[in-house]
């Protein structure tokens, strides 16, 4: 008990010297403000940055991984379309030589014109796609049938189309059976697919009209597609594994030596959220790097204003050592009275900290809705004022203590 009455004691003390003192206390705590500020409003802000970019990530689905056409950097003269192109045997027998792959489908694209009754509309993205693209980019039929083996085997001209081409072609709420023209051809709606919003960071605009066939319908409209791969693997911690597999199984099928580069990229989606979060955890780290430069500068200034303090309170030290007070208690006070005073700062930083966060919230141009001060970014900021106080305010606490009663009763 005596010890708690002694540290509530020598608190109230500490209070009172401080508040006695007040601009030169907030001066002194200046560089501690500041840091804190700085460290808890970045902290959360890299939270917010880092929850609006995994949400747009999760728009485009955790397991996918991507096969594509990519020139070497090295001896590019080497290489010519045909050679980077994807082709139907190699999409054939890539699900076979990767078990780590769950669905994959082909996808081609090619603008075209397209009719329906009276309404023409130039420039329309066509998609070809096989009936596995639904359940891989979780984009499902909302009227009429998704693709099936048929449509795909028998090359049949039939389609989807979107809710925003159903709209800017007039069509029907339900324009399942309706026949239109696709770059000159009679195609029969069987369905309509849910449009996808995907974030503008990700290449996203506004929705327009969308028509998918089946994918060797379009390889009979345009013979050598240029297309690409879309996959799903059987689980996100499959990603290295279907990389490994499929970079395999390309360079033996496309005839590649050892030594040669690749022509072909695969990438997936935990790759890329595994590369922001490391880059969002240097952020962190960079930001409590400037946390303890401020806090190095703030202490410096305790310490520098303890030892005013010591030189100014030299009579009243010797008069409690002369009524039998022991250095360790000396020792104690002018202690807490330096962690008090960085503990007062921290708070300070904090209230304007969230602040700060207050604002970057409001503001909407910023998509940070997330950001917020985590538990721990507080905790740190609290931990590394008491530890400053605590280092910087060691040396004149132990300067106090050691004074001679008698001397520093001859003060003036």
């Amino acid at each position: 008990m005596f010890i708690f009455r002694l540290l509530f004691q020598t608190v109230l003390i500490a209070l009172a010297q401080i508040w006695a003192n007040k601009i030169r206390a907030l001066l002194t705590t200046l560089g501690i403000v500041i840091g804190v500020a700085a460290v808890v409003s970045i902290i959360a802000a890299t939270k917010g940055m880092e929850k609006f970019v995994l949400d747009q990530f999760a728009t485009l689905g955790a397991n996918k991984v991507w096969i594509f056409p990519r020139m070497p950097d090295q001896r590019r003269d080497k290489y010519n379309w045909r050679q980077l192109r994807i082709t139907t045997q190699q999409v054939n027998g890539m699900l076979a030589a990767a078990p780590s792959l769950a669905r994959l489908s082909p996808v081609m694209n090619f603008t075209g014109t397209v009719q329906a009754g009276e309404k023409v509309k130039d420039l329309v993205t066509v998609t070809g796609i096989r009936p596995d693209w639904h359940e891989i980019e979780t984009r499902f039929v909302t009227t009429g049938r998704p693709f099936t083996s048929t449509d795909e085997d028998g090359k049949l001209q039939v389609c989807l189309i979107n809710d925003k081409g159903v709209a800017e072609l007039n069509l029907n709420a339900d324009p399942t059976g309706t026949v239109i023209l696709v770059a000159g051809r009679r195609f029969k709606i069987v369905g309509v697919v849910e449009t996808k919003a995907v974030s503008p960071m990700f290449g996203g605009n506004e929705a327009q009209t969308e028509i998918y066939i089946p994918f060797a319908t379009g390889e009979m409209m345009r013979p050598e597609p240029r297309m690409y791969i879309v996959a799903q693997s059987r689980g996100p911690e499959l990603t290295e594994d279907v990389k490994a597999e499929v970079t395999t199984y390309m360079r033996r099928i496309r005839h590649i030596e050892p030594g040669d580069p690749n022509t072909f990229g695969v990438e997936a989606i935990d790759s890329a959220i595994e590369q922001f979060k490391k880059l969002a955890t240097f952020l962190q780290v960079f930001a409590a790097g400037i946390v303890a430069i401020s806090l190095i500068v703030g202490g410096i200034g305790i310490m520098n204003i303890m030892l005013v303090s010591v030189s100014e309170r030299t009579r009243e030290i010797g008069l409690r050592k002369a009524v039998g007070a022991k250095p360790s208690v000396i020792l104690t006070q002018f202690l807490v009275e330096a962690i008090t005073l960085c503990l007062i700062g921290g708070a300070i930083g904090l209230a304007i900290g969230q602040g700060l966060v207050f604002v970057l919230r409001s503001v909407p141009a910023l998509s940070l809705d997330g950001a917020v001060i985590p538990g721990w970014a507080i905790g740190l900021s609290v931990g590394f004022c008491a530890a400053t106080g605590l280092l910087f305010g060691m040396f004149p606490a132990i300067k106090a203590s050691r004074l001679d009663p008698i001397e520093a009763l001859r003060h003036e």
